[in-house]
């Protein structure tokens, strides 16, 4: 059997550290760069969950996972650690990933060629459910998908839902003038 590469130890190492923050292990990437070593290691919420990781969730198991190798001293030598969430760009590759993008506009590209963009609603069992639920698609007939950036979305925020932080004063505001 092959030794585990630096990148499965330090995946096994601080997977139940990422899962206590109540994150998923996304990927572990060890590169090379110069006289230190990258780890870059990505997180996302659960399957279950729609949203995305903040950075509130990041800091905290970055920590952990800093904790962890230091703790096991997995890395030898300095190394420099990034932790990140997969965001938009992800291609949609996996049944968990397309759970992740429930509620959100997705490019299809099925393995007969043929592709399409719609708002994923649910998934059921395999098959992922669009729009009115009259799309269906079972997820063996996808080759992958990615999530569409949708700026419209944010136009239709009601203003009065924010608040402004504490000890600012609205009247102060000089659009960008100071």
């Amino acid at each position: 059997m092959a030794a585990a590469t630096t990148a499965q130890q330090v995946a096994d190492a601080v997977r139940p550290g990422v899962e206590s923050t109540g994150l998923f292990l996304e990927d572990v990437k060890v590169a090379p760069a110069g006289a230190k070593t990258v780890v870059r290691i990505v997180v996302d919420l659960s399957e279950d969950e729609t949203g995305s990781v903040g950075l509130d969730q990041v800091a905290e198991v970055a920590r952990v996972i800093s904790d962890v190798l230091d703790e096991r001293q997995t890395m030898r030598g300095a190394y420099t650690l990034e932790v990140t969430s997969p965001g938009t760009s992800r291609p949609l590759t996996e049944l968990r990933h397309f759970k992740r993008a429930r509620t959100r506009l997705v490019e299809v590209h099925l393995v007969d060629g043929s592709s399409f963009t719609a708002r994923l609603t649910a998934l059921d069992g395999t098959d992922l459910v669009f729009e009115d639920g009259e799309r269906r698609v079972p997820l063996v007939d996808v080759r992958s998908g990615q999530v569409e950036v949708e700026l419209r979305r944010a136009e239709k925020l009601d203003e009065s839902s924010f608040t402004d932080f504490e000890g600012s004063d609205s009247s102060d505001q000089t659009d960008g003038e100071v």
